[in-house]
This record gives C-alpha cells, sequence and structure tokens, in this order.
C-alpha cells in the first residue's frame, strides 16, 4: 500500500508546492540518490508553477520540467496534466507524486504502483475541499496508509 499524505487547509498550493518541493527534494541523505517528484495539475496551474518554481527563492535551484520535455528522462522534477500520461512510461523516477488538482486519479492502483508516495495538496477553498475529502475517503477504501497535514494549524 502507499503512504498518501494529505496537506490541508493551505492558502496558496502553489507557493506551498514550491516549498514541499524543496523540501522533499533536498531531504535526500548524502550518497542517497535524489529523490525524484512527479507534479500533477491543471495545465494552467503548472503553467504558473513552472514560473514560479524558477523565481520562488534565490538560494534554491528545483531542475524541473514537462513531462514532454526531451530532458524530462533526466530532471529530478516533472510536471504533467495527466496522471496517466503515456509520457510517464519515459522517465525512470517515480518516488513521489504531489497533486495539485481536485480530479481523483481513475486507476488508482497502476498510481499506487508506480509511485510510492503520493501527497494531496488540498486549499481552503470549498469546492477543492469537498473534492479533497472525496479522494481522501476513496483511499481510505482502498486501505491506504492515510496522514492529514493541516496547515491552518501551522
Amino acid at each position: 500500500m502507499a503512504r498518501i499524505d494529505f496537506h490541508s487547509n493551505v492558502s496558496d498550493k502553489l507557493e506551498y508546492a514550491c516549498r514541499l518541493t524543496r523540501k522533499i527534494w533536498s531531504a535526500t541523505p548524502e550518497g542517497e540518490p535524489v529523490r525524484n517528484i512527479v507534479m500533477v495539475g491543471e495545465k494552467a496551474d503548472l503553467q504558473k508553477l513552472n514560473e514560479l518554481l524558477w523565481s520562488f527563492s534565490k538560494t534554491d535551484f528545483l531542475p524541473h520540467c514537462f513531462i514532454d520535455d526531451e530532458a524530462a528522462a533526466e530532471t529530478p522534477i516533472v510536471l504533467t496534466d495527466d496522471f496517466a500520461s503515456p509520457a510517464l512510461s519515459n522517465i525512470p523516477h517515480a518516488d513521489v507524486m504531489i497533486h495539485l488538482g481536485m480530479r481523483m486519479p481513475l486507476d488508482v492502483p497502476a498510481l499506487v504502483a508506480r509511485f510510492p508516495r503520493i501527497v494531496e495538496v488540498v486549499t481552503v477553498n470549498e469546492a477543492e475541499r469537498l473534492a479533497g475529502r472525496e479522494r481522501f475517503k476513496a483511499y481510505r477504501e482502498l486501505g491506504h496508509e492515510l496522514h492529514n497535514f493541516d496547515q491552518a494549524k501551522s
């Protein structure tokens, strides 16, 4: 079973995704392979996230690209708008998936087989909160290990 973390009550999901990505990516112990991250969301959000990943920190560089980029196989952070993109089979890495959208993956068993850790980012927006609750219930019914990190309490 996959470990699925819900980060709820996030005020700005794109800024939060940048910080979370930096934390996950930089937490790789010395001598270990870099933890690779696939970020899934809506196209418009991913375009904004792409720009933000370049500019949000003056001291950190988070190498990233879109999944259809020729460098995707060598890039540790990949952006895609499709859980089941055929291009996912072209990238060798699949440590963590960060989901920024509202849709439930159609094939959860295939997704959790590929990603041992999934992070769901849920904002304070009411529609996103309701969609997040539905995803939480669906993952729980499938028997996955769930954790909630309420950002309102931080």
